[in-house]
């Protein structure tokens, strides 16, 4: 790591605006500016993400890179700076990682189906106060990678859950509810991110608070989407019962995922 002195700062100043006073000193004396993240600076697009004293985003709870500002330090403090961690998100250029597998994953879930023409009436689809405050607690995900920066597996799910749940909830988005989890879970493995562990230091550390249930969802849609993707065609009874079964009955096989999940078809009855 490469150290920088840098004074005269005022504590009202954000993170980033201190990254912007070094990198204007770098420049004055020729040397090359320090690569980094940015857009709206408003804890709204995401861009922004730097590991700071080894804590994704800071010391602040629920507070984005930019929204960070130097009175949540104290004076001649030495502040670690990081590139997020995590194998997909490969390093570019100082502070700058390669996100786009968060793209790809989100590209993996297609589009909803929607009826073209006017726009509909108001209140015409009818959508329950608690299913709109989960899909809008799903939906404020900004995609800025600190749970997998986080995360001891490296894993993305707690975005994964909440990119699949905020379309799930919803009227608009059922048709393809059940093939869209099923694909950005295996987009998301497929990336090379690590299993869901449950420790919580995703939505400890995420600037909207995401909670842990929200990765938990999209395994339990695949596990109720995987039968209609897996079933293979029918197969006639012969009256024989198999494998230690008792009680008869057509009962389908057991199939497994890709993942290890084991999909349990219930007996007919």
């Amino acid at each position: 790591m490469v150290r920088y002195d840098v004074g005269a700062l005022s504590p009202d100043m954000s993170f980033l605006e201190t990254l912007d006073a070094l990198n204007e000193r770098l420049t004055l004396s020729g040397a090359d500016p320090i690569a980094f993240d940015h857009d709206c600076r408003e804890g709204i697009c995401g861009m922004c993400g730097l590991v700071i004293n080894g804590i994704a985003h800071g010391p602040e709870a629920a507070t984005a890179t930019c929204q960070l500002y130097l009175r949540s330090f104290s004076d001649g403090d030495v502040i670690d700076v990081e590139p997020w961690r995590g194998g997909p998100f490969t390093v570019i250029k100082d502070l700058v990682v390669d996100r786009s597998s968060f793209d790809r994953i989100i590209q993996a879930g297609g589009f909803i189906t929607a009826p073209t023409g006017s726009a509909p009436d108001a209140n015409v689809v009818l959508v329950s106060k608690r299913r709109s405050e989960q899909a809008f607690d799903a939906a404020v995900c900004i995609g800025c990678g600190a749970c997998v920066a986080a995360c001891p597996n490296g894993s993305a799910m707690l975005f994964a859950g909440a990119k699949i749940t905020h379309l799930g909830m919803l009227p608009q988005g059922q048709p393809e509810r059940d093939a869209r989890a099923l694909a950005m879970i295996a987009q998301h493995d497929a990336e090379g991110f690590g299993a869901y562990t449950q420790i919580g230091e995703c939505t400890a550390v995420c600037p909207k608070s995401i909670q842990l249930d929200l990765p938990v969802r999209p395994r339990r849609a695949l596990r109720a989407a995987a039968p209609h993707r897996l079933t293979p065609p029918r197969r006639a009874w012969d009256g024989r019962v198999s494998g230690g079964e008792r009680g008869g009955g057509d009962r389908q096989p057991s199939w497994v995922t890709a993942r290890g999940t084991v999909v349990m078809n219930r007996p007919r009855r």
